[in-house]
């Protein structure tokens, strides 16, 4: 094996180590906060966010606090479910990646609509609040989702290049 081929083979490992930690680390993130919907502690600690929020609110016309809860819940588990498949079902893990990116997208409209996100305090400066700073965190997963959804696709391409020259033999 040459030198440039090690180098290669050592780049793909470090490459398939850091997309496991990026994916599954996903997983447990939007999995455990989505388990955390259903609780009205959970519930009651998004109100004050949804309920301000001009793209949102109207939800709690149709929706108790804990009944849309769930719903963000469900939606947050099932994301984190389809992209853990990946290796299995590429296609669905595409759904689930692109779920999770409006779910991260959605929340980070939050840093625009929610009231006290910034600290008045810090003398002029835009400084988070701690609201605000537990939002700003949706930011790497957002990215983090993206990389994902690129990834889940990709493997869809490849299987469907893979299964082509099947049937074309």
């Amino acid at each position: 094996m040459t030198t440039q081929q090690m180098k290669s083979v050592k780049q793909n490992t470090i490459d398939t180590v850091g997309g496991l930690f990026a994916r599954y680390g996903l997983v447990i993130v939007i999995a455990g906060f989505g388990a955390l919907k259903f609780t009205n502690y959970e519930a009651q600690g998004i109100y004050p966010l949804v309920s301000e929020s001009p793209f949102m609110s109207w939800l709690y016309g149709i929706f108790s606090v804990y009944t849309f809860s769930v719903l963000l819940g469900v939606f947050e588990v099932a994301a984190a479910v389809l992209i853990a498949v990946k290796p299995w079902w590429p296609k669905a893990s595409v759904f689930g990646s692109a779920l999770a990116v409006l779910l991260f997208a959605a929340t980070l409209s939050f840093l625009f609509t929610a009231p006290g996100v910034f600290d008045d305090s810090a003398g002029g400066l835009p400084l988070p609040s701690l609201s605000g700073g537990f939002l700003f965190k949706d930011v790497s997963l957002l990215g983090v989702s993206v990389w994902t959804l690129t990834d889940a696709l990709r493997a869809t391409r490849s299987t469907l290049a893979g299964s082509s020259q099947v049937h074309a033999g």
